[in-house]
């Protein structure tokens, strides 16, 4: 990684602002939420951080946790923009996150994420449940 244009981005602990939110899940290919959700749920985060591109002061990525504060807690919204993917910034999120875990969480506490990319996740210790489990999923209308 160029050291130069990882200077660029600045890893801020902050949510997004729901329409930011929104367009980077949108950038990234993800499923829309909606802005009502959007502004519900934030708030309720655990925890969060955002990449700021420091030349355009534009937040380019996201990140964050949900859960209980003790027993469990999921890692969602990773989200780099695409303009700005392969500066290493999926990682500078994720050290972040892990930081949060090893400072807050409780000992025995279940981190969980979907994870849909392929071999970024396992370098920080996530395991596939299958076959011992499998997730799943349901969307309201």
């Amino acid at each position: 990684m160029d050291d130069a244009a990882s200077d660029s981005y600045v890893i801020r602990e902050a949510l997004p602002e729901p329409e930011t939110f929104a367009r980077l899940r949108e950038a990234a290919g993800m499923p829309p939420r909606s802005l009502e959700g959007i502004e519900r749920g934030l708030p309720n985060s655990l925890y969060g951080v955002v990449v700021v591109h420091d030349p355009s002061d534009e937040v380019v990525g996201m990140g964050r946790i949900v859960g209980d504060g003790g027993t469990v807690y999921q890692i969602t919204d990773m989200a780099i923009h695409p303009e700005h993917q392969r500066q290493g910034l999926g990682t500078r999120i994720m050290d972040h996150l892990e930081a949060y875990f090893e400072e807050e969480a409780p000992p025995d506490a279940y981190v969980n994420l979907i994870a849909d990319i392929d071999d970024f996740y396992e370098r920080f210790g996530y395991k596939a449940v299958q076959p011992a489990s499998k997730g799943m999923y349901r969307r309201t209308e």
